[in-house]
């Protein structure tokens, strides 16, 4: 799935779901996460697109793929996030990380409870792998819009600090965070 024509810039997107990857449901949380980067971002980029079931060793292979191989600068995961016994998403993601990065995690739950009492029970996070920055969003499209809008404003500027490409955004519809200088 292309955002524009080939960029330097790439964002790879992973929704983790048992019935979307056995073709059960469509899958509309990936596609979903995919919009909002259209809407906000600025700098023209490719999307890596993949739809894995709840299993963690997949899960780990194909972070790994984009992070190293594909060489995406940002990787959004949607869904696997729960307290369930298939939701592996979190532990796939600090396998493959040199970093974990608990502020987003902290501050996904904080902004979701304003929504849902059980916004506790979401287990997502982030972290870093080389040049890569990997969030985990939970797996429902209203709460992805809620969770990414509460953590996008500090990923540009997380992505400068590890030497990643350069994100701009659309700054009508999406503000960042960048330290004067």
């Amino acid at each position: 799935m292309k955002a524009t024509a080939p960029s330097p810039v790439r964002i790879g997107v992973i929704n983790v779901s048992d019935r979307a990857s056995a073709g059960a449901y469509e899958d509309t949380p990936g596609k979903a996460c995919v919009a909002l980067l259209l809407e906000w971002l600025s700098t023209p980029f490719d999307v890596d697109y993949k739809v894995l079931p709840d299993d963690r060793k997949q899960i780990e292979a194909e972070l790994t793929r984009m992070a190293d191989v594909a060489g995406c600068c940002l990787v959004v995961t949607t869904g696997g996030t729960g307290p369930s016994p298939r939701d592996v998403t979190p532990e796939a993601t600090a396998a493959v990380c040199t970093k974990l990065l608990p502020g987003f995690g902290e501050q996904m739950r904080a902004a979701s409870l304003v929504f849902v009492p059980t916004a506790i029970l979401s287990r997502q996070t982030a972290g870093i792998r080389g040049k890569t920055l990997i969030v985990n969003l939970p797996g429902r499209p209203k709460a992805i819009r809620e969770n990414l809008e509460a953590v996008f404003p500090a990923i540009p500027y997380c992505l400068d600090l590890i030497g990643a490409p350069r994100l701009e955004t659309n700054e009508a519809v999406m503000k960042v965070f960048r330290p004067p200088g």
